[in-house]
């Protein structure tokens, strides 16, 4: 098959898929109980530093728990969050600067110039149809050697791995088989997908410490298996 027409295929299912998440949309998220909505990446903040004038801009922000902690830390004096689902961005208005409620693959950005010094995506990029086209536009708004912080499910973990030789798919209400994921990546692609849209990746490692035992398989494997172990993908990038 040539090239032309594996674009206009990939285009297609593009828009497939599209068109069959459109009627439900934000509704996916109606069924999740409230503590998928609650947490804060400490991580992420710990690594930024203080800067009253630095602007970050979070996608998925639910209830704006780590933009409150980037705030009242003094890492930024603006922290905007953009979120699909409407009772959890409604509570992030009362934390942080600004909210913007929709689908980011519809949403229309208000900015026209680069914008922020830092952008978050906790858990995000997995829940999109087209999550290339989604880092592209918000490239546009990172101003140069803005900081980037990402994490998605590892596809390639050893629990799916397991599951796959069984001959089994089984989606559950949340974690690494959440059924409203989409997209699926491992440690690998993750990276690849970031620098096809124009980041510079400086790290893909696992977002938890790996037990003793994940430790001593990955060192005999001389590295070669660590990707097995690792739960999430922990992105770093900048602009």
């Amino acid at each position: 098959m040539e090239q032309s027409q594996i674009q206009l295929s990939d285009k297609r299912v593009v828009i497939h898929l599209r068109r069959q998440t459109a009627n439900s949309g934000s509704e996916a998220y109606s069924e999740k109980p409230s503590r998928y909505f609650k947490g804060v990446r400490r991580d992420y903040i710990a690594e930024l530093p203080v800067n009253l004038n630095a602007k970050i801009l979070e996608l998925g922000c639910s209830e704006g728990e780590t933009g409150a902690l980037a705030l009242s830390e003094g890492k930024c004096g603006y922290y905007c969050g953009i979120d699909i689902w409407a009772p959890a961005a409604e509570k992030a208005r009362q934390k942080i600067s600004e909210v913007f409620v929709g689908d980011i693959e519809d949403l229309e950005l208000p900015w026209t110039v680069p914008t922020f010094d830092a952008l978050i995506m906790s858990e995000v990029l997995e829940h999109l149809v087209d999550p290339w086209a989604t880092l592209a536009k918000l490239r546009n708004v990172l101003k140069p050697g803005a900081l980037v912080f990402a994490s998605s499910p590892n596809v390639s973990h050893h629990s799916v791995i397991r599951m796959l030789v069984r001959g089994a798919w089984d989606l559950k209400d949340s974690g690494l088989m959440d059924r409203t994921h989409l997209r699926w990546f491992t440690p690998k692609t993750y990276r690849e997908l970031f620098e096809s849209c124009g980041y510079c990746v400086d790290s893909v490692r696992e977002l938890s410490p790996l037990s003793r035992k994940a430790r001593i398989l990955s060192a005999l494997s001389c590295g070669y298996l660590k990707h097995i172990f690792i739960g999430q993908n922990d992105l770093r990038a900048h602009v």
